[in-house]
């Protein structure tokens, strides 16, 4: 599957402008993590991409979130790592714990963006550019602080071999510089 063919496919299944700006955030963030650590960027940014796919038909329904996004993608020939790394970042709800680099850039992966965004939404220009990483890492020992955004699986970076500080440098640098408004798909 390539970028465009999951675009369109996200843009069929997700029609909420912050769940289409979380997805590309995360994608972002994934490819930055594969980059650094040397793996395929590609399929990280696609797991990324993809991995919200089902949220606005299962909403929060945790024992069907992730799940039904593979019942979408696996008939598509999607690599199993990919899917596996689509479970895991639900893995508190599903008893499935991050196993591979990939299970653990996409569960951190897309947790942190939560945070970013929160955070660009408290400074007076509310742009993302104005981010700092050390703000972040400030906030994350502020339970209050976008207390939806769960730290425990931001710590995941941890089975990454990176520290706090390097992966929400990388995280809020990728944010900063990607493209997050919901992109035209090419042509079918």
């Amino acid at each position: 599957m390539d970028r465009d063919h999951a675009i369109r496919l996200l843009g069929s299944h997700v029609r909420d402008d912050y769940t289409r700006r979380h997805c590309l955030a995360t994608e972002a963030v994934t490819r930055a993590l594969a980059r650094r650590l040397g793996h395929d960027e590609a399929l990280w940014g696609l797991a990324g991409l993809l991995h919200d796919l089902d949220y606005e038909e299962v909403g929060d329904d945790g024992d069907r979130h992730a799940r039904r996004t593979v019942e979408i993608l696996a008939p598509l020939g999607f690599p199993a790592a990919g899917l596996d790394a689509i479970l895991a970042h639900n893995g508190d709800h599903l008893g499935i714990p991050c196993r591979t680099p990939l299970d653990f850039a996409v569960t951190a992966g897309e947790s942190i963006t939560g945070m970013v965004f929160a955070m660009a939404l408290v400074l007076p220009s509310r742009s993302l550019a104005d981010v700092k990483a050390s703000s972040i890492r400030k906030r994350l020992k502020e339970p209050r602080f976008a207390a939806s955004v769960s730290r425990e699986r931001i710590s995941q970076y941890a089975g990454l071999g990176l520290s706090e500080e390097e992966f929400v440098s990388l995280a809020v640098a990728a944010m900063q510089q990607a493209d997050l408004e919901w992109p035209e798909p090419g042509p079918t």
